[in-house]
């Protein structure tokens, strides 16, 4: 009889339950935290920080040469340092790696006119602070998504600041960028018109990647019931869920460059792509030369990024391929099992 009269208190708990889980709020434990990795800030520019990590205490280091990443400009960096166990900055530091990150900060409505050239001579300059604080003559420099297209422009233009490259799914051959080139295809898509409104918002760019998946969000909420009582499933899905949901614009001038020049003009292969009237050639590039590419990635199928190696200047390249989508090949449980000791190991055999 008990159990009868208990049932009304059990049924609510249940559904209490679920929805924590279906929210991705778990009230009885804390939020994981984000972007755990101890850091300084070594400078600011206008909107952006220059970020250098610590070594945890006890970890020697294991080269002279900084390694300096290159986030997305329009995704917060700490996908990079999502959480503990889930960053791949914290590896690189726990490795002994003098591990640097430029933020590119959250951009204002007076920066719709930052040009695709004033990001990357923000790039040169962090390039360049890290070097004099370092003392080092180059430095690796490990871009993702669209910060490995910007890190691979930098090194095609300035070579000798490298030590080595890293493009972490970031698309260089732009014809080759799946179904998200074909949307913008210049037969139907006018980058001027949006360009000209000002910055373009987060939603507006959101409504692309989720069009290359459109049942994804569904089937995320769908599964969340069985991650009750799970507590690590729970914070890799919050921490993950926090970071996508928390975008930021794309200045109009600099989205106006990207899409013209590089998604439908594919300029960068082309060597028609001109930063301050020189050509990006990527045959410049000398480096050693890493392509980390995702199996099921969508926004950067694996062949765009792949082509940089086709392109590269030098004859030690690689391609580290990784299970997973964009996302989750980067900070999945897989990434920090495979991915993370495989990343590292290239770079202490080249620095």
């Amino acid at each position: 009889m008990q159990h009868l009269l208990d049932w009304p208190r059990t049924v609510t708990r249940a559904w209490t339950d679920a929805a924590a889980a279906l929210t991705g709020i778990d009230q009885a434990h804390p939020a994981p935290r984000l972007a755990p990795t101890p850091r300084a800030t070594v400078s600011r520019e206008g909107t952006a920080s220059l970020y250098r990590f610590v070594r945890p205490e006890g970890v020697p280091s294991a080269s002279a040469v900084p390694v300096l990443l290159v986030p997305s400009l329009i995704n917060r960096w700490y996908v990079l340092d999502l959480r503990a166990g889930a960053s791949v900055v914290e590896a690189l530091a726990a490795a002994g790696l003098d591990t640097w990150l430029l933020d590119w900060g959250i951009p204002e409505d007076e920066d719709r006119h930052r040009s695709w050239t004033d990001v990357l001579d923000r790039l040169r300059r962090a390039v360049r602070r890290v070097k004099r604080e370092t003392g080092a003559a180059r430095v690796a420099l490990m871009g993702y998504c669209m910060g490995g297209t910007l890190a691979s422009i930098h090194a095609a233009l300035f070579p000798d600041d490298i030590a080595a490259l890293i493009d972490l799914a970031g698309p260089i051959d732009f014809a080759k960028g799946g179904m998200l080139a074909r949307m913008v295809d210049p037969r139907w898509f006018d980058a001027d018109a949006i360009a000209d409104a000002g910055n373009v918002a987060p939603t507006q760019m959101q409504a692309g990647f989720v069009a290359l998946r459109p049942t994804l969000e569904a089937a995320k909420w769908v599964g969340q019931p069985d991650l009750i009582g799970d507590r690590a499933a729970q914070d890799a899905f919050r921490a993950l869920d926090t970071w996508a949901s928390d975008n930021i614009p794309f200045p109009g001038d600099a989205y106006r460059t990207y899409i013209r020049e590089l998604y439908q003009g594919n300029a960068l292969v082309r060597r028609a792509h001109r930063v301050r009237d020189r050509v990006a050639d990527l045959s410049q590039i000398k480096a050693p030369t890493l392509a980390i590419v995702a199996s099921r990635d969508q926004i950067c199928p694996a062949p765009a990024a792949c082509a940089l190696l086709d392109h590269v200047g030098t004859k030690d390249v690689e391609t580290l391929r990784v299970p997973g989508g964009h996302v989750g090949a980067v900070v999945g449980g897989r990434a920090a099992r495979e991915m993370y000791p495989a990343l590292i190991a290239w770079l202490r055999a080249r620095l």
